[in-house]
């Protein structure tokens, strides 16, 4: 009986790509306030008196408390004894309160011309504020990839997750788009503004989950089946599995694949429309529209790339091609002499492919690595090695830039600001690259030594 009630619910097709909407919204929000402060990087140096190497701290703070405190770790192992409803009521309830504490820490008068520990207090506030948030919007996802499969398994998932991660990206894009326009939006310069609008759409976010928490409440609406899952010892996460994941080779490909190639992404992100105003001559006001067009593709190209996992397999295949075009790109856009805009535009949007390739293909495969019962366990520790790089990297970026990468000096909206040389850094993302794809091949043979089936189609054949 346990099996029809989920059963039932499970093939009802609207049922299930309602609730991956709503749960998706959620995301969204939360992808809009996590790079609504890229396009930024220029004015918080003329406005707030950052460096890039203090944007770079800026920006690794996103992995503090993740990484430090193990904070992914805890919060997969959460979801997997708590469950879904409670874990992401919490992880977006985090999602809010941290971006208040980085509206305050960037907007407050009061914090003018102070230091805490070292930093500027703006900056060090900005910073708790994106590590809270962090935590927040990493266990929000860890949760919402738990869902899809809980809805999706044998049936559409790869596409489900592209779904997820399109409308992911539709955050990123109208934050790196919007975030000028709407700190320039009165004519009078105002950083924070930006950030004000995105903690009025986690609010909003953190009310979508709510929603989605009825949704499951309605799938697991028989007491019986609740009973007898938290009964069957089978089903139960148990701490002493973490071993088990960590044992197992092709969960660390699937780790190292994910902050290798996301560590040429995300922290390029972070400097895209900085790369556009330095190397291609853009204006500040318009420099964003260009890397808005890599999250723009990704809603289309990661469903349609998910459906084909799902209907004709290749997933190793798929992420070796999408590293593959990560080191074009890249190392591309670190040859001094193409500077032209139309070039750059070209190479975002086969970045963009290249990003939907990668994602398509790897999230959909954990499940066919790690048993479902261990799975927000196995996802929060890739989630955990990933925020090393999205911490590190950044950093890094932003420390080679100040010391290596000053070329001159220029008048930006009344203030003299630094020009940079764009070259070293977008050769080290070119290095990620190259062994990102690397390990893309050593899990192709994994599989095939192992028979996980990541070449195999992810829709179950009807008998």
């Amino acid at each position: 009986m346990v099996e029809k009630i989920r059963r039932t619910l499970r093939d009802s097709a609207p049922a299930r790509w309602t609730a991956l909407v709503i749960v998706s919204l959620t995301m969204m929000c939360g992808y809009f306030l996590a790079d609504v402060m890229s396009p930024l990087a220029g004015m918080l140096e003329s406005q707030l008196g950052w460096t890039r190497a203090d944007y770079g701290t800026y920006t690794s703070s996103y992995g503090w408390f993740n990484v430090f405190l193990l904070m992914l770790i805890f919060g997969g192992i959460i979801l997997d004894k708590l469950g879904i409803r409670i874990t992401g009521v919490g992880a977006a309830s985090l999602m809010v309160i941290g971006t208040a504490i980085k509206y305050w820490g960037i907007s407050s008068p009061a914090l003018e011309g102070v230091t805490i520990f070292g930093l500027n207090a703006r900056l060090f506030w900005a910073c708790i504020g994106f590590a809270t948030f962090a935590v927040g919007v990493e266990v929000t996802g860890i949760t919402a990839t738990k869902i899809i499969v809980k809805w999706f398994k044998g049936k559409e998932l790869a596409m489900a997750m592209g779904m997820q991660v399109a409308m992911a990206r539709i955050g990123t894009a109208m934050a790196l788009g919007f975030s000028i326009p709407i700190a320039r939006a009165t004519g009078v310069i105002d950083v924070s503004r930006p950030l004000l609008v995105a903690l009025i759409g986690l609010i909003i976010g953190l009310l979508f989950f709510l929603v989605y928490v009825v949704m499951d409440k309605k799938l697991d609406e028989s007491e019986a089946s609740v009973v007898a899952e938290s009964t069957n010892p089978e089903e139960e996460f148990k701490v002493s599995d973490i071993k088990k994941i960590l044992t197992n080779k092709g969960w660390w490909l699937i780790a190292l694949l994910c902050v290798l190639f996301y560590s040429a992404v995300f922290p390029f992100l972070k400097y895209a429309v900085d790369l556009m105003v330095n190397k291609f001559n853009l204006d500040q006001g318009i420099a964003g529209l260009i890397p808005m067009l890599l999250p723009l593709g990704n809603i289309l190209l990661t469903p349609l790339f998910g459906g084909i996992y799902d209907r004709k397999g290749k997933g190793a295949t798929i992420m070796i091609i999408g590293s593959i075009l990560l080191i074009i790109v890249h190392a591309l856009f670190s040859i001094p002499g193409l500077d032209n805009w139309v070039f750059a535009m070209v190479l975002v949007v086969l970045l963009g492919v290249a990003f939907s390739l990668v994602p398509s293909a790897m999230w959909p495969s954990v499940p066919k690595i790690i048993p479902e019962k261990r799975l927000g366990t196995a996802y929060s520790l890739i989630f955990w090695v990933q925020n090393w790089g999205l911490m590190g990297v950044p950093l890094m970026i932003g420390w080679v830039l100040e010391k290596y990468c000053v070329v001159g000096q220029t008048v930006r909206d009344g203030v003299t600001v630094n020009m940079y040389n764009y070259t070293l850094p977008m050769s080290i993302f070119t290095l990620f690259g190259i062994l990102a794809l690397i390990v893309a091949f050593m899990l192709k043979a994994e599989d095939k030594r192992k028979g996980y089936g990541l070449e195999q189609p992810n829709i179950e054949q009807k008998r």
